[in-house]
């Protein structure tokens, strides 16, 4: 195990902006427990997964929980003047969700074939709705007020995992430590200014401990209901244990907007040794909270630049339209997706791309499309994705590397502009250190490659059969041999 990328201990970096609790420049704490590291090391092998946001809210093709959310932001904002009973008809969407066409093996089949290695599903999001069979609230899928839970797949958390996993994927739970649904988050006595816990916990601690039990619970359910679950993915970062001096910086900051942030402590390290009795090994991605429970960083909806990472770290990223379904939404195209894989593979990261199924269960299909595109380019060059680590540098010019971990090859992906669809017949590669003698070919052909030492570094020279052979593949893999 290269424990080397495990046990980098300064991260640089900085979090999605819609939350202010979640802008801090994090340190990662590496991980000590054999199984976890062995699963993580696994999961870096893997490289490519599949987000899913998917709720009620899909019926309206509206982001995802947050209109509910009092914060004034462009994004969120509710096409009402009446916040009531705006908030009532969003938690009446449950009454009209009926997704007939969900058939989770058809998403797995897809996933698969674009290279896909894991999933990771909104099991709950911030507005409390959960997407899995739950003894705690009514408010699920499977409750009778719910026209699908007559359905044989109602536990759709359980019957996603299901197929997934038969397809050989890693299955992991999205959960969200708010719940904007329970009595003991926000409680109906007060109004709900802002994202946080609407009342003052240290006024009333046996409320907040109530939702302590209650997120333990559902939590609990997850990791004993559903079979092999290989991460928690958690969401809510403001949910939290803050010090004074840090609520004190928050609060201090120009464009701070939370009325209520306060320490909101639901007890990590018992959540996590709890999960891990049920499930050993588990991966822990507590987002955007510095300390122990992140086993791997998140950047979200964006590529870190001009670097490499070390230690474990994933990209989520919008495949089309928003996190959750968007009506007429525009997905990647193929060289779009490909090119954002090579980037991310390159720099030493995991690529989560999401895609998020309509009203009536089903994908796109722009988003089929795409992950077939994706699929076809991976049948011929995943062996410069998966098993790899990142290369300094990770790129020259139009050329991206990555390096199988065994430290046997070198991959020189070359990422033409979008509208290149020919192999250029000299390729240059500078800044290598490689063997006097080079061993060199093209993923997906025959064809013998020679090359040749210049001054100014490796010259690739590309026939024209090769050229006439590979035409339109988005990015071309040349394999060295170290």
């Amino acid at each position: 195990m290269r424990t080397n990328l495990i046990y980098v201990l300064i991260c640089i970096l900085i979090f999605t902006p819609s939350a202010n609790a979640q802008t801090e420049k994090h340190k990662y704490y590496p991980e000590s427990d054999t199984a976890v590291l062995n699963k993580l090391e696994h999961w870096q092998d893997i490289k490519f997964g599949l987000l899913m946001h998917w709720g009620p809210y899909s019926q309206r093709g509206i982001v995802e929980s947050w209109s509910i959310c009092s914060e004034d932001e462009g994004w969120c904002q509710r096409k009402s003047d009446n916040y009531e009973q705006y908030k009532q008809d969003y938690e009446n969407l449950k009454t009209t969700f009926n997704p007939l066409k969900f058939n989770p093996e058809k998403w797995a089949e897809a996933a698969a074939y674009a290279g896909m290695k894991y999933v990771v599903f909104t099991t709950k999001h911030h507005d409390g709705f959960c997407m899995f069979d739950t003894k705690t609230t009514n408010y699920k899928v499977t409750d009778p007020g719910c026209p699908f839970h007559t359905n044989p797949k109602a536990n759709i958390t359980k019957e996603i995992f299901s197929a997934f996993r038969s397809k050989g994927f890693l299955t992991g739970a999205y959960f969200s430590k708010p719940d904007w649904n329970c009595n003991y988050y926000w409680w109906p006595y007060f109004a709900t200014p802002d994202r946080n816990c609407n009342y003052n916990i240290n006024k009333y601690p046996d409320r907040w401990e109530n939702f302590v039990q209650f997120t333990h619970t559902q939590i609990n359910e997850l990791m004993t209901n559903y079979d092999t679950v290989d991460i928690l993915w958690l969401d809510g970062g403001w949910v939290k244990k803050y010090t004074n001096e840090e609520l004190t910086r928050y609060r201090n900051k120009p464009d701070f907007k939370q009325c209520n942030l306060q320490s909101q402590d639901i007890r990590m390290s018992e959540i996590v040794k709890k999960a891990r009795e049920k499930q050993p090994g588990l991966i822990v991605v507590n987002r955007a909270v510095e300390g122990p429970y992140q086993n791997y960083l998140t950047p979200e909806n964006r590529v870190p630049e001009n670097a490499i990472y070390d230690y474990p770290w994933e990209s989520c990223i919008i495949a089309g339209g928003g996190w959750s379904y968007a009506f007429n939404a525009t997905y990647k195209s193929g060289y779009e997706a490909v090119k954002l894989l090579v980037d991310i593979v390159a720099k030493g990261g995991n690529l989560l791309l999401n895609i998020a199924p309509g009203p009536e269960g089903d994908f796109d299909q722009g988003a089929y499309d795409m992950l077939k595109e994706i699929g076809d380019w991976m049948k011929v060059n995943s062996e410069c994705i998966y098993n790899t680590r990142a290369h300094k540098p990770y790129k020259t010019g139009k050329i991206y590397f990555t390096e199988h971990k065994s430290g046997k090859y070198l991959y020189a992906v070359y990422m033409p502009d979008e509208d290149e669809t020919t192999l250029p017949e000299i390729i240059m590669i500078y800044g290598l250190n490689l063997p006097q003698k080079i061993n060199i070919s093209l993923l997906g052909s025959e064809e013998s490659i020679t090359c040749e030492r210049t001054g100014k570094g490796l010259q690739i020279n590309v026939s024209e059969t090769i050229i006439s052979n590979n035409r339109g593949k988005y990015a071309w893999v040349f394999k060295i041999k170290k």
